[in-house]
């Protein structure tokens, strides 16, 4: 099974003209395959998740993500093996078109990939990794230089977790929030759109990364999605 999507969906293909190929991994998010990947999902985000966007929302589609979840879960080390032959297989599609290869690993998830495939990241060190996360530890660790210098969080935003964007923000790191219309500036953080495209560790420092409300997450009544 190809684990790593190739500029496989219109946000990260939006990379290329920035000069980046992008792969993406899309799991079953939550505890969708009985095995829980989000572990600091709020209700607003889990009711808003855009698993069940675009192609996700076929059937075969969130078959496949549920099956590759629980192969990570059942032997993570086929599965670091089958991921090692597709990043391979990016590096070597973005070098023959000029491109720099970036991988997001939770494209649906929030997983700890620092630790899960750590060995894979060192090796491929010319890839860019990024992620989002919601948990606030990992999110620390990075910003205090815990984590490969190759490998980019941003922190996200939910209805019940500003106290911890706060402290994000006031230590030099960037969120991402969603919002039902991107503004210029919130609570006196600049903020930057986040839409044009999803390279996340081309951004400036100390930012609010807007997202504009997608699929179900427009009619949140959560507070998830931040009403300007």
């Amino acid at each position: 099974m190809k684990l790593l999507g190739v500029n496989s969906d219109a946000k990260t293909s939006k990379g290329t003209k920035y000069g980046y190929l992008t792969g993406i991994l899309y799991l079953a998010p939550a505890d969708e395959s009985g095995f829980e990947v989000c572990v600091g999902r709020s209700p607003g985000c889990t009711e808003g998740c855009l698993y069940t966007a675009g192609h996700g929302s076929f059937s075969s589609v969130k078959e496949a993500r549920i099956r590759k979840t629980q192969w990570l879960f059942h032997d993570r080390k086929s599965f670091l093996e089958a991921l090692r032959k597709d990043v391979i297989a990016l590096v070597t599609k973005a070098e023959k078109q000029g491109l720099i290869p970036c991988i997001r690993l939770n494209g649906t998830s929030d997983l700890g990939w620092e630790g899960i495939a750590r060995d894979l990241i060192k090796e491929f060190s010319t890839v860019q990794w990024y992620d989002y996360t919601k948990i606030q530890s990992r999110m620390m660790r990075y910003l205090q230089g815990k984590l490969p210098s190759n490998y980019h969080l941003t922190f996200s935003k939910s209805e019940n977790n500003w106290d911890k964007c706060l402290d994000v923000l006031n230590n030099g790191g960037n969120i991402a929030a969603v919002f039902d219309k991107v503004p210029d500036t919130y609570l006196g953080y600049q903020v930057i759109d986040g839409d044009k495209s999803d390279l996340r560790f081309l951004d400036p420092k100390n930012v609010i990364v807007g997202l504009k409300a997608k699929g179900k997450a427009r009619k949140d009544t959560s507070g998830f999605v931040i009403k300007v």
